[in-house]
């Protein structure tokens, strides 16, 4: 059954891992891997990566990109998303803190943080406009 529009803007909010897919090119498959992301209330979505990452060069001659997100308990639901870059700007600290207080534990957020500022070369947030969604929740099995 297909979600509500209430129901998958919620679902989408929860800090699920989502699979990240891009155009990659003639005669490739789209560039699909996992990536922490994170919703705003005011319905876009961001994505941090490496300013010299495939990824970052990808979405940027692409223009656009997918995430989709699922799970398997209570019921088995997913939502996917597809959008346009709607802007790409120098991550900060402060952003990086934030996407990894989604999804690390309270007492590792500092520790990754520091390491990831420090080891991961200059970030870059990727803004998305959802345009086209697809969900379901399929019951339970």
């Amino acid at each position: 059954m297909a979600l509500s529009r209430e129901e998958r803007e919620q679902f989408l909010a929860e800090p699920h891992v989502a699979a990240l897919a891009v155009d990659a090119g003639a005669g490739r498959a789209p560039l699909t891997v996992p990536i922490w992301y994170q919703y705003e209330s005011d319905g876009t979505v961001w994505i941090m990566t490496g300013l010299d990452s495939r990824k970052n060069r990808l979405i940027g001659a692409a223009g656009r990109f997918s995430l989709m997100v699922d799970r398997l308990e209570p019921t088995i639901r997913y939502v996917s998303v597809e959008g346009p870059v709607i802007d790409t700007t120098r991550a900060t600290i402060e952003q990086l803190r934030e996407i990894s207080a989604r999804y690390l534990p309270a007492g590792k957020v500092d520790e990754y943080v520091d390491f990831a500022w420090k080891n991961h070369g200059e970030q870059v947030v990727v803004r998305m406009r959802p345009e086209r969604w697809v969900s379901s929740d399929l019951g339970s099995v």
